[in-house]
């Protein structure tokens, strides 16, 4: 059965077109004792039995759940071997600096590859006893392929040199000299075909992880270390069972966000991610009351053409997506006590589902806005579960609404600890993740520094959410701006920042230009009240 090599060469790498050097005249011993290493069932050519009593040359599965594999390459290829074939006859061996060879080869025969140091000046060293020799047993491995310096070249069996045809290289073969690259039915194997196609993220960091993948019948494609952040990652993910994710950097919450991009679920403007190059222009109000804001004067698809009509203008003035968005106060501080004592008014939550639905519809984001009284952040939140399974939904804590036990509403600014908002971030993240859900929004309003207690201990660890603090000063300009400086002197680093413009109380309110231009950092989230 043949095999031809082209001369070798300690320098020039193996070819893109697979064509094979003829081996360092060390080479085949050093292969074969690599072989004795692995207690591997070698043979000649002659007399074995036919590709049909071999059975394929290797057996894939697709992977049964989302799949994360290690950042190292050797520890992702092997994880993928193990996950993704069921056998393989044979595997191909990269030695250092031939990787991507090596790869090649390897996704040509659907078998999987592995680089391992060293194979070729100590191979008992690099494979005795290794997790690769495990592999290879499990896998059934009975020939390997070593593609270095001096090879690629099969392990076992005679080496004999046959004289180059004219203008051609010597040749290197275990039988007679064969004319092409060497294919599966050349060694008396079927083809191994995938049985499946699944979507396969990653930075391109490791190639024979990558390789391993392609040869079981993944489809790469090129992604953000957070694959939430791009459109057409989600749409690559939407639809499939499951996913490979392979990272040259250690990602821990890769396997959530993975789960989270599969359901193809994006959020407006595109992507699972709140402010990943997006910035949002909201009217501020309850839709139950002229009283309370804009967003009582007028209908469902009116309040979202509005809200669409002050994004707008925003669009010439920066190269970021501008969402339109609704801010809904969902709850609103009362000055009688109510059934419950708590001195906040819970509106029913199917209330705001047709402005949510509208939004959703219209490209638009939706912020739930909570005034608690003696009630607690975590408590009101909670109550609005129904609507933050919505996508498009994320929340606003108002402290200036959250009353001690013995406060009542206008009588004196509220506020809140750290510890109350952290809780409440940390719920709303555990839920975003326990569902699939894209980011949402947490906006912290604020215009007095008493009103976050110990901001600078805020939680900015989850990824399921994005955080904003919301500057709600009015008045004159000069006194606003002063807020906005104070406000960021004992803010966190890390943290987006929202701008409130007021219609009647500031003096004068600010235009689109103007907030953009004269507000620094650009606030990522305007308001209108």
């Amino acid at each position: 059965m043949p095999h031809r090599h082209r001369r070798p060469s300690t320098t020039t790498p193996f070819t893109d077109s697979h064509t094979a050097r003829r081996p360092h005249p060390a080479a085949f011993g050093l292969l074969t004792g690599l072989a004795v290493v692995l207690a591997l069932s070698l043979s000649s050519c002659s007399g074995e039995p036919s590709a049909e009593e071999r059975g394929p040359i290797a057996v894939h599965r697709a992977p049964a759940a989302d799949l994360v594999l290690p950042a190292a390459d050797m520890e992702g290829a092997l994880a993928a071997s193990a996950a993704l074939f069921a056998s393989a006859q044979l595997a191909v061996v990269s030695g250092p600096g031939f990787v991507e060879e090596a790869g090649k080869l390897a996704e040509s025969l659907g078998v999987p590859v592995f680089p391992v140091e060293n194979v070729e000046t100590q191979p008992e060293a690099s494979i005795a006893g290794s997790a690769l020799a495990a592999e290879f047993e499990r896998l059934g491995v009975t020939r390997t392929l070593l593609v270095g310096t001096a090879a690629p070249a099969w392990l076992g069996g005679e080496a004999e040199e046959y004289p180059p045809a004219e203008g051609q290289d010597s040749v290197q073969s275990t039988d007679t000299p064969q004319p092409t690259h060497p294919t599966p039915a050349d060694f008396h194997y079927l083809p191994a075909t995938p049985t499946a196609s699944f979507p396969v993220v990653t930075d391109g960091a490791n190639p024979a992880t990558l390789a391993t993948v392609r040869a079981a019948g993944g489809a790469v494609v090129a992604s953000d270390p957070d694959p939430r952040a791009s459109s057409a990652t989600i749409q690559a993910l939407a639809g499939s069972e499951a996913a490979v994710a392979s990272f040259g950097i250690d990602l821990p919450n890769l396997s959530w966000q993975l789960a989270a991009a599969r359901t193809g679920t994006e959020l407006p403007g595109g992507g699972q991610l709140v402010l990943d190059g997006k910035r949002y222009v909201a009217l501020y109000g309850s839709p139950v009351t002229a009283a309370l804001g804009v967003l009582g004067e007028q209908g469902v698809e009116e309040t979202a053409a509005r809200a669409e009509a002050h994004a707008q203008p925003y669009r010439a003035l920066t190269e970021d997506t501008v969402i339109p968005a609704l801010e809904l106060i969902v709850t609103v501080a009362a000055g009688q006590a109510g059934d419950d004592g708590n001195y906040s008014h819970e509106w029913d939550p199917d209330i705001f589902i047709p402005y949510i639905e509208a939004a959703a519809r219209h490209g638009q984001y939706v912020v739930l806005d909570f005034q608690p009284g003696r009630s607690s952040f975590p408590e009101q939140v909670k109550r609005y579960e129904k609507l933050l399974r919505y996508p498009n939904v994320g929340i606003a804590l108002d402290p200036e609404w959250r009353l001690g036990p013995d406060d009542f509403p206008l009588e004196r600014i509220g506020h809140v600890e750290i510890a109350e908002v952290n809780e409440t971030v940390r719920w709303l993240a555990d839920f975003v993740r326990e569902n699939q859900l894209p980011q949402k929004v947490v906006i912290l309003h604020q215009f007095q520094v008493q009103m976050l207690r110990d901001v600078d201990q805020l939680d900015q660890s989850r990824a399921e959410v994005a955080l904003v603090i919301h500057a709600d000063g009015q008045g004159s300009q000069a006194a606003k701006q002063d807020t906005w400086r104070t406000l960021h002197s004992h803010a966190p680093a890390g943290v987006a920042w929202g701008w409130k413009n007021f219609y009647d109380e500031d003096k004068p309110m600010l235009t689109p230009e103007e907030t953009y231009t004269q507000v620094e950092p650009t606030p990522a989230f305007v308001s209108y009240q």
